[in-house]
């Protein structure tokens, strides 16, 4: 390989990164500044692709100046892969990776060339045979239609991703060769687009869909990104299982499964409530058992030993309880990060399937009894009115292993929230009752992130297949308007439900199980990215009654699509097999399930008895679940976009992930403080010393401290008022954090239960907190540092826009202006990041309304708290 520092000269580079630079605002981006910087500090001796890199790496560090850089930074590596991969069509590189195997001491972008098991994995495939990447069946369709697939790829659009976003395709998701990636980001979307289409013999869904993923409409998630069209085509994301025996064969049963699933690129979410207690008798040996933490620990070591997909992502497993059992206690210590080391299993997370009755009795501060499933079997089998009379009966009949307050476990509840951020709270009646999966018994628990609720069994691993919605790119700029186009949001929704439909057919299980329930009940869920990008760009505030218009319009507009194309699946292949008796043949969609009629809400769709005739008198539906929003996290980072429905936790940031640290800035306010003349290095500093907020800057316009709030700054009420707009619309769940500057007792205390009141299925996924004490700034000073007021010098103005909105045929304008009329309570709390303050407050012999804020046990190093966002 060439010596790049001798190669390269300040011209050359210059015009290179001039003519990279097409589209971007390079009249904000300083590239004379940013060749000299690159050019002083070039390792001597660097080889040709690692000096590529180190352009990249230079270019990405100036993105705080503008967010253009980041792109810039990675067209440059684009470019690079484009020249080494030069004249290779699509078909072309497939008859390369047919068969391949990494090669021993060559690794590829993003890659860590110390870590060991990496090494043992080069050096063990040194005399092996050649292995496929690519399956032989996969290679044949593409060669079929080679002349159309390869004219359809526009390699042009790979140049619109930004430089995290890059690097995460590079880490895990474009295939490799010799240790090198060697497939470009189109040739991905259309390796997906294939493999979902291609065995139909269905051209042009191929050609659509990857057209849609090419221009960021949509994208699937990650396991059918990672898999589609290899020897393992694992597509599907999300598992749920139980324990499926209280016995050793059981147990190890499920955990053979479990690490089954975690290879298959899956995450889990296991319910063990039926798993008998620590101390409860073990009738073959006379003895007692030690209790789920022991068991729970193989678990953990499993999730880390097996990862997801070969080191794509670590192992996940996500454990459910409901607040009975008697190892409750014990169960909420298992993730702290002190205590006795046998008792805890960090790499697990945990989350609560909490009946109606636990909640009263926390909020009456009544006794609450802790029973072992061995002696009072059934509860977990069981919701609602029929729960109540068994736990209270078995509160009558027999001892309890423990009785307690039941503020006493809510209690500790919030004190590991406060410190690891969880358990997650999920609410079983609300789950069982609002499922259009109840006629097949009762659900138990819910997966790795809190959105998935579906029926599983020992005889059924319940599955779910992903993909979301990139919500910015339906904004259009026409002239002096600006518009959100739901009917194309209408059209893209009914591609995935389409798209999804087929991943069930075409994809590999790990487990006979998985296979059975997902062909059975065919589920899948529909989510969003960029929710908060898209307000910016409306110029919405996140509070705002727009806000919440276009939060349920959104979502609206998915489910009715989803239904419609659900309904015409049906009407072609029949409808999914266990739809007899569910909510959905008796008429009864979602929104019927939360109690919304015409009387009480108004719809934008004017055509849902319609849809509802023809499910009912037709064909029914293809899927029994649709909607289901999900944290987006690695496909958000790839097509550069905020994470689901979140509003943006700081105006700037360093995010850590598998494949480096990169600095995040919000390119629109960015964008505006540059039409403003205003941003420059101390500015940028003065928010990196206010962590991430522009509340406090003197001169900053009022409208744009508005728009660009961090969550903290929000009324968390806010947060679960719009879920709680947007639930109607939403078959299975949605992950929902929820995010308090100073944590105390009686504010989560208050938070849940407004959650809970409102009726969510998902009342908390993660909570986040913000560190009690800051990192240290070290790059920050007096000099260095806006200390007044913004100068703004310029003239340089924001263009009015006119809002507009494309509705579908079938939608009527309803008035932006108008409140979703689903959130009863308007008002908002008194102060920022606080829930509503119920002014009945009971008994609390607990203290869990305590005003006093919480403080974490880790204040020397709240780096490593896993709730703290610092």
């Amino acid at each position: 390989m060439a010596n790049g520092s001798k190669m390269l000269d300040k011209e050359t580079l210059s015009k290179s990164l001039t003519k990279l630079a097409y589209g971007l605002h390079i009249e904000y981006m300083n590239i004379d500044e940013a060749v000299h910087k690159i050019m002083v500090g070039i390792p001597e001796g660097v080889m040709e692709r690692e000096l590529t890199m180190y352009i990249g790496e230079s270019l990405a560090a100036l993105t705080t100046q503008h967010p253009d850089f980041s792109i810039l930074a990675a067209r440059i590596e684009v470019a690079e892969l484009h020249g080494r991969l030069a004249g290779l069509k699509f078909t072309d590189n497939l008859s390369l990776l047919v068969a391949s195997v990494p090669k021993e001491g060559v690794t590829g972008e993003g890659e860590d060339e110390e870590h060991p098991r990496k090494r043992q994995a080069r050096s063990s495939n040194r005399n092996a045979r050649m292995k496929p990447l690519i399956s032989k069946e996969f290679y044949e369709m593409a060669m079929k239609h080679k002349d159309i697939i390869n004219e359809a790829i526009d390699s042009s659009r790979d140049y619109h991703f930004s430089y995290f976003g890059w690097k995460t395709l590079c880490k895990s998701y474009l295939l490799k060769k010799d240790g090198l990636v060697h497939e470009t980001p189109q040739q991905l979307f259309m390796r997906v687009a294939l493999a979902i289409h291609g065995p139909f013999d269905d051209i042009d869904s191929v050609i659509e869909t990857y057209n849609l993923m090419s221009k960021k409409f949509f994208i699937h998630a990650s396991p059918t990104l990672f898999n589609a069209g290899t020897v393992h085509q694992y597509l599907s994301s999300c598992f749920l299982l139980g324990i499926i025996d209280d016995s050793i064969d059981g147990i190890y049963e499920t955990l053979q499964k479990s690490a089954l699933i975690s290879k298959a690129s899956g995450g889990l979410g296991i319910h063990v409530s039926t798993v008998r207690g620590s101390g409860a008798l073990i009738s073959g040996s006379n003895g007692t058992s030690n209790g789920l933490v022991p068991m729970l620990r193989v678990f953990n070591s499993t999730a880390r030993y097996v990862d997801q997909g070969g080191n794509k992502r670590p192992g996940a497993f996500c454990i459910y309880l409901e607040p009975w059992h008697s190892d409750i206690f014990d169960f909420l210590q298992m993730r702290k990060n002190h205590g006795n080391e046998e008792m805890r299993a960090r790499d697990l997370f945990y989350g609560l399937w909490i009946p109606d009755l636990f909640m009263r009795r926390v909020e009456e501060n009544k006794d609450w009894s802790l029973f072992s499933p061995d002696e009072a079997p059934g509860l977990s089998d069981c919701y609602g009115k029929e729960f109540d009379e068994l736990y209270e009966s078995y509160e009558r009949e027999l001892v309890p292993m423990k009785r307690v307050k039941a503020q006493k476990v809510w209690r500790e509840i919030l004190q590991s929230q406060t410190e690891t951020g969880g358990p997650f709270m999920l609410y079983k009646d609300a789950c069982n009752q609002k499922s259009n999966q109840k006629n097949l018994g009762t659900i138990r628990s819910s997966n790795l992130c809190c959105e998935i609720i579906e029926y599983s069994s020992p005889e059924e691993t319940a599955v779910c297949n992903l993909a979301s919605v990139a919500l910015p790119t339906f904004v259009i700029v026409s002239g002096s308007k600006i518009s959100f186009d739901y009917a194309k949001l209408h059209s893209v929704v009914k591609v995935i439900t389409k798209n999804l439909d087929r991943v069930i057919d075409v994809c590999d299980y790990p487990v006979p199980e998985a296979e059975k329930s997902n062909k059975k009940n065919r589920p899948m869920a529909i989510g969003v990215q960029g929710f908060a990008d898209t307000l910016m760009m409306l110029r919405f505030p996140f509070d705002s009654k727009e806000a919440a218009r276009l939060n349920v319009n959104v979502f609206e507009t998915i489910y009715h699509a989803a239904i419609e194309a659900s309904v015409e699946l049906a009407k072609k292949y029949g409808h999914y097999e266990s739809f007899p008796g569910s909510p959905a043949s008796q008429g009864l969609l979602q929104f019927d399930l939360w109690g919304l009629n015409k009387e009480n809400h108004n719809f934008l769709y004017s055509d849902w008895d319609k849809l509802k005739e023809q499910i009912t008198s037709g064909a029914g539906l293809r899927n029994s679940l649709l909607v289901g929003p999900m944290p987006t996290a690695s496909t958000s980072q790839i097509l550069g976009f905020t994470e689901s429905f979140e509003p943006m936790t700081s105006m700037i940031y360093t995010r850590r992930v598998l494949s480096g640290e990169y600095t995040i800035i919000n390119k629109y306010m960015v964008q505006d403080f540059c039409t403003l003349g205003i941003w420059d290095e101390k500015l940028k500093n003065r928010i990196i010393l206010d962590n991430g907020s522009i509340q406090s800057i003197e001169g900053i316009p009022q409208h744009l401290k508005d728009l660009y709030k961090t969550v903290w700054e929000l009324p968390q009420k806010r947060l679960v008022d719009l879920s709680r707009d947007r639930a109607p619309f939403i078959d299975q769940s949605q992950s929902l954090n929820l995010f308090l500057k100073e944590p105390t007792m009686g504010k989560l205390t208050s938070m849940h239960f407004y959650s809970w009141k409102k009726g969510l299925k998902t009342g908390m996924y993660y909570l986040r907190t913000q560190a009690a004490s800051s990192a240290i700034k070290f790059t920050i000073s007096e000099d260095n540092t806006l200390s007044g007021p913004v100068n703004i010098t310029t003239k340089g103005s924001f263009p009015h826009l006119e809002y507009c909105a494309k509705y579908p045929g079938v939608a009527h304008d309803i008035d932006a202006n108008t409140p979703s009329t689903t959130t009863t309570n308007t008002t908002s709390p008194s102060s920022p990041n606080s829930p509503p303050q119920d002014s009945n407050v009971p008994e609390d012999d607990f203290k869990i309304h305590d005003p006093t804020p919480l403080v974490c046990t880790l204040l020397q190093d709240p780096s490593t708290c896993e709730s703290c966002s610092g």
